[in-house]
């Protein structure tokens, strides 16, 4: 069994105000808790919650939270109450203790059809303290580290999944570099270990021939740095197998193919020896067009702070650069863990905080929605997103995703804009509502009492604000429609099919499962690489059909919307219906 000795020695050489006394407490408590619980490894179970409080203290996390990771699972997995561990340890640990109790009891029930609602439930518990998910992310590393010991391979994929969809893009989001590509590298090695091997071979075939590479080249660099009098460390910086996998994936090319599978981090001690080694390296090697990101002056969502590079270096290789500060690169590996400090107390500021709005944007949007899944979605693919900035015409800067838009940019300054929105000035001039949004460009929103949000920004929108105001402001309208008598609409839809079995099926049941009623179908054309169908529908409401049309989107698959032909009968019956209403 692990002791405790070692961890109250590496939290000692950054925390002069921790307590040693409290953790060795926090520590025996969990043995006697835990003390006849085993692990699925066989292992003492409290291997477990040590584990996860070393990872937090690797972190350099306060006291109250590594004491939290002592005690996470007593609540949950013991005789323990939350009154025992207040009365023990104090009102902020037993908190804490309470809201990582809460996240863990949702991920036995995580199965697709409630994830959403158990994505909600995650960030509505971290919401009160962000500690509570710092906690969480270092017991789902430790889990992961250890998720071969379950049988069930069912299990297995479904915990990788999780950690893959949720928590890697939790921890990138919060700036936390090194946690992410451990739990996408873990959960890669279970989802398709196949792929991880053979990169790993790959890797280890050329291992040697890199190691010596790096010296070399990384002593070329020094010597151009010093002789222009820029005192630098470089390191190196090998790809995960998962970050390899992907890039391959979405560059379509081959192993052989990447140039970059070591790149080289330069650490400066400020900012000004950034800019002025990108413009020693530009000066002496060829720059690689397009390689070029200053994310100095304008940092990531997350707060990442780097300048990204590629050039033609020395032996004429093809190198990829990362030049940031001693502080940037400890904020690019530890995140929102590099702000406890530990020269006055534990305590952390409050002003750091602020680099974190996005989880009350979050938690705004999930309290006010109607739909989980929605913010679910949004959030993932959110999370991921560059930044850029805009302002306002009172010189206010708005931080949006890449490619946001001025309906993003319209319900990021307030939701009443957003929905009154009918047109935008983009830098002076007159610019659709879709438009494109790039750093630097001042946006003026015209507005009207007059109008309301369309639909079809939805298509158009980047934001997860924007995207959850403009549903339910539709939701809205569709609750207080459906006092009235129930309306249906017709319509006929023209889809291109492949030609591949059950296509046909598969629509038609997209159909039926988005409450809509098929009237008519008809093969109108027949060529070599799709057959195209006529579907006359009839529609029960706008937002149903509003899902229908975009599962048909994500299907990549081509095709229109046309009025409904109304018959002579239909439009005579219409009139009749029309003249007794009235």
């Amino acid at each position: 069994m692990q002791n405790n000795l070692d961890l109250i020695d590496k939290i000692k050489s950054y925390n002069r105000f921790f307590n040693k006394d409290t953790l060795s407490k926090a520590y025996e408590f969990a043995v006697n808790a835990h003390k006849n619980q085993k692990r699925k490894s066989g292992d003492p179970f409290v291997n477990h919650p040590l584990a996860v409080a070393n990872i937090l203290s690797d972190l350099r996390l306060d006291s109250a939270t590594i004491v939290t990771g002592l005690l996470h699972d007593t609540i949950e997995d013991t005789k323990t109450t939350y009154n025992v561990v207040l009365k023990e340890f104090g009102k902020e640990v037993a908190d804490l203790v309470d809201g990582v109790t809460k996240i863990s009891a949702l991920e036995d029930k995580a199965v697709d059809k409630n994830k959403a609602e158990n994505f909600r439930k995650l960030i509505l518990a971290t919401s009160k303290d962000i500690r509570v998910l710092l906690v969480k992310l270092a017991d789902r590393l430790h889990n992961m580290r250890t998720i071969k010991a379950f049988d069930s391979k069912e299990k297995q994929k479904r915990i990788s999944k999780e950690t893959m969809e949720v928590y890697a893009p939790l921890a990138d989001r919060m700036g936390m570099n090194r946690i992410r590509d451990e739990l996408e590298d873990l959960s890669f090695d279970i989802l398709n270990s196949e792929a991880r091997d053979l990169i790993k071979e790959r890797l280890n075939f050329i291992k040697n021939n890199r190691e010596d590479t790096f010296k070399t080249i990384s002593s070329e660099l020094i010597k151009v740095l010093k002789k222009n009098d820029i005192e630098a460390k470089i390191t190196g910086r090998e790809k995960t197998p998962f970050s390899i996998w992907r890039k391959m994936q979405n560059k379509k090319i081959s192993l052989e193919q990447l140039t970059d599978i070591v790149g080289f981090r330069v650490l400066l001690n400020n900012i000004q020896d950034c800019y002025k080694t990108l413009g020693v390296f530009h000066s002496e090697f060829s720059a690689i067009p397009g390689k070029f990101k200053d994310y100095i002056s304008t940092p990531k969502i997350n707060n990442y702070k780097s300048i990204h590079t590629a050039v033609i270096g020395p032996n004429k290789q093809r190198i990829e650069i990362q030049i940031r500060t001693f502080d940037m690169h400890e904020f690019a590996e530890r995140g929102i863990a590099s702000h406890w400090k530990y020269k006055s107390s534990e305590k952390i500021s409050a002003l750091s905080w602020k680099e974190y709005d996005w989880l009350k944007d979050l938690v705004e949007i999930i309290e006010q929605g109607n739909s989980p899944e929605h913010y679910y979605e949004f959030t993932k693919l959110q999370m991921f997103q560059d930044n850029v900035f805009c302002f306002t015409p009172k010189g206010a800067v708005i931080k949006l995703p890449k490619n946001g838009t001025p309906i993003d940019f319209a319900y990021a300054v307030h939701t009443k804009i957003g929905d009154t929105a009918i047109g935008c000035e983009i830098n002076g001039k007159k610019m659709p509502l879709q438009t494109n949004l790039k750093n630097g460009d001042m946006i003026k929103i015209v507005t009207s009492k007059k109008v309301s949000p369309s639909l079809h920004w939805l298509s158009t929108s980047k934001t997860g604000k924007a995207r959850a105001a403009i549903r339910r402001y539709w939701q809205n309208r569709s609750d207080e429609k459906s006092f009235k008598k129930e309306k249906i609409y017709n319509s006929t839809l023209l889809i291109d099919l492949p030609h591949k079995p059950g296509m046909l099926g598969e629509i038609s049941t997209l159909i039926g499962i988005n409450n809509s009623n098929i009237i008519n179908v008809e093969l109108i054309k027949r060529k070599s690489s799709y057959l195209q169908f006529s579907f006359d529908i009839q529609i029960k409401n706008l937002k149903d059909f509003t899902s229908l049309i975009s599962q048909i989107k994500q299907k990549n698959l081509n095709f229109k919307i046309i009025r409904h032909k109304h018959k002579k009968n239909d439009f005579l019956r219409k009139i009749f219906e029309n003249f007794k209403r009235n």
